[in-house]
């Protein structure tokens, strides 16, 4: 906890340097769930999770000509978690989200390098994973390049494992590199190529993603890093009150726990948007993600969506490819929505999803079920207020996918929870 405490002191010193380029902000945001289906299908006989976890962020930024440097620390909290007068962090959450520096080359030009979010256009592939109290990083180095209406970002990263034995220097291994394997988030190595050119009224990117997760042999020692290989595109059109998005994403190569090949992969998506009224907009879509087709035995045609913000796709019940669903029969979401304006600080969201296999299941069925996801969100002065609303009603093929019998199934499966947010600015430069 020393080095926590450090953190604090230091980030706290800058109030006596602080100049124009100079900046403090935080972030409180508590967020209260009840969990009655949330992810899988409840039991009958098994009582609802209630619970309250809160995460707590404290942010430098520091800017001059040639550089800047940002820091962003962390706690997540669960209430009640720590025993009272025990002066510990019982899940030893408290940890840096953000270190990066950014280097300035040319006017147009620079790297980044340190811990640091990806998020690209809608967050479909990489995303900083704002709803998870967790958040999503990367550790990398990063050549970027800017002008008004082009970028252009080239990523390399290489992962190290800690020395739990407390190896020497700074804890990590004095022979070799091996790293954990059989976790599609932890990666031992990551190349990545992000372009987008922006024209009036429509954008278009491309993003070319190879990453590593290491190799073991019989006897338990690294043996390479096994690649899996991500090509797609982001289009976006917006005329008027029309606007019409699409996603198109190819993957092969071998997935992380390298024994599964993966050949024709893909996820195509497609939304069209249109504002009726100042205070009311609608939306529809759908999307097709590929799963694994059982007659070829010799790889899989799962597509794997690894670092996007998933809650945000296919229903907030996160009942797909949030920790789950991973080289399974796929997915087709069909999916609509309304978005009404209250007031000057308030709206509500209401969606509707339709779920099916991309493959069948081994029963042959693949409907999977219907979500409906309500939001509501308050502004007030200096903090706002969300809260939420879903429901899954299943069918006989989400109770196949889920190992789950109807009959022990509790008839309605439901999530609902009630977030506050305040985000604090301490000090503000130009």
């Amino acid at each position: 906890m020393k080095k926590h405490y450090l953190i604090l002191v230091l980030m706290l010193a800058c109030f006596q340097f602080a100049t124009a380029q100079f900046t403090l902000d935080g972030q409180f945001r508590p967020r209260t769930e009840y969990r009655n289906g949330y992810q899988v299908l409840i039991p009958d006989a098994a009582n609802a999770g209630f619970a309250t976890n809160t995460r707590v962020r404290l942010n430098a930024g520091y800017q001059t000509e040639a550089f800047k440097v940002y820091l962003s620390i962390q706690d997540l909290l669960v209430w009640g978690e720590n025993p009272q007068i025990i002066p510990v962090d019982s899940n030893n959450s408290f940890a840096v989200f953000e270190a990066w520096a950014s280097l300035k080359l040319t006017d147009n030009s620079g790297i980044k390098l340190g811990r640091q979010v990806l998020s690209y256009d809608d967050q479909r592939f990489f995303g900083g994973l704002d709803w998870a109290q967790q958040g999503r990083n990367h550790d990398l180095a990063m050549f970027q390049y800017r002008t008004e209406n082009f970028m252009l970002d080239l990523g390399l990263a290489f992962n190290q494992d800690l020395d739990g034995a407390g190896g020497p220097l700074f804890g990590f291994q004095n022979v070799g590199t091996a790293y954990p394997a059989n976790n599609p988030f932890q990666y031992k190595s990551m190349q990545h190529l992000y372009a987008k050119k922006t024209w009036e009224g429509f954008n278009a990117s491309l993003l070319l993603v190879n990453y590593g997760h290491q190799n073991y042999d019989l006897n338990g020692n690294a043996d390479g890093v096994n690649s899996l290989i991500t090509a797609g595109t982001h289009l976006n059109y917006k005329k008027g009150k029309f606007g019409l998005a699409g996603n198109a994403f190819l993957q092969t190569g071998t997935f992380f726990n390298g024994s599964t090949d993966v050949g024709g992969a893909y996820l195509l998506g497609v939304d069209a948007s249109y504002k009726a009224t100042d205070k009311v907009s609608f939306g529809a879509g759908i999307e097709l993600i590929s799963g694994d087709d059982a007659t070829t035995s010799d790889k899989t045609e799962a597509f794997l969506p690894t670092f996007g913000t998933n809650h945000k796709f296919n229903g907030f019940m996160d009942y797909f490819y949030v920790a789950n669903h991973i080289n399974t029969i796929g997915l087709i979401d069909i999916h609509a929505s309304a978005n009404i304006k209250l007031n000057k600080s308030s709206n509500i969201m209401a969606k509707v999803l339709n779920f099916s296999g991309e493959q069948a299941l081994a029963s042959g069925e693949k409907s999977l079920g219907t979500e409906i996801d309500l939001v509501y969100k308050k502004k007030f002065k200096g903090f706002s207020l969300v809260a939420g609303y879903s429901q899954m009603f299943a069918s006989d093929g989400m109770y196949e996918l889920k190992g789950v019998t109807e009959s022990n199934a509790s008839n309605t499966q439901n999530w609902a929870w009630l977030m506050l947010v305040i985000k604090p600015k301490f000090i503000t430069g130009k």
